[in-house]
């Protein structure tokens, strides 16, 4: 993996972790619509190893491939950032989920069933059903609806840029550390039980959605959604406690 000057061979590198990318590009795939191609994830996810090769120092005190797998996730999602692959149409229809779901839980303080959701929307409950199942993806939390409006730079490019010019650990990691930690635990804490259950079996233990759906004996396209419906309440509550904090 080293060349005689004690760097990373790069060819070497790539060839031996070419695997990694095509499952990280897999496990992340696999909540995202059918629009986003596989290869397209595979490349960004290349040009994240390299950028990891070439920025590696062993005395970082993190294995390769930990560091490597950072860098390829983050490439990854700098691509679906960058290419939008979200229409602005099912980002208006999230948006419009998180709002109906906001506002119930100040009416009804409780979280609102689905059928609530959907007469607040005024939506009948399968064509409220099928919106989920569209927007399943699309609502991975986003980090910049914790602060800010959108015409600011989001907390977490603002974490990105920051550990670029400092070289200093993962953003991610450094949200972890933070209270973004504290406040996602006491999101999900406030969730219906078997939407916590959802988010455990998904992001937790990575179980697909066709093992999701066997544990809680409902179809794949339920599932997701749940999944869909549990991320808008999430990104709501952490919104909230934000801007509460904030205040």
């Amino acid at each position: 993996m080293y060349t005689a000057q004690g760097k990373i061979d790069k060819s070497d590198t790539l060839a031996q972790y070419a695997p990694l990318v095509r499952r990280l590009a897999l496990q992340l795939i696999a909540k995202l619509p059918a629009s986003v191609e596989l290869d397209d994830m595979i490349q960004a996810g290349m040009l994240g190893l390299l950028d990891a090769a070439n920025r590696y120092q062993d005395d970082q005190g993190a294995q390769f491939e930990t560091y490597a797998s950072q860098r390829i996730r983050g490439a990854m999602l700098d691509e679906l950032r960058a290419n939008d692959w979200l229409s602005r149409g099912l980002r208006q229809s999230s948006r419009k989920v998180d709002a109906a779901v906001q506002a119930l839980e100040q009416k009804l303080a409780r979280p609102p069933s689905e059928r609530e959701i959907a007469q607040s929307m005024q939506l009948s409950l399968q064509d409220y059903q099928h919106l989920l199942q569209e927007i399943h993806g699309s609502q991975l939390v986003y980090y910049e609806d914790c602060e800010g409006g959108s015409n600011e730079n989001s907390f977490l490019d603002r974490q990105h840029d920051d550990g670029h010019r400092s070289g200093a650990g993962d953003p991610l990691q450094r949200l972890l550390d933070s209270g973004m930690r504290h406040m996602l635990v006491e999101a999900i804490a406030l969730m219906p039980e078997r939407e916590r259950l959802l988010l455990s079996l998904y992001y937790e233990q990575e179980l697909n959605l066709r093992e999701i759906g066997a544990v809680l004996e409902v179809s794949q396209s339920r599932v997701c959604q749940l999944h869909s419906q549990a991320i808008s309440r999430l990104r709501v509550r952490l919104n909230e406690t934000s801007r509460s904090e904030i205040a």
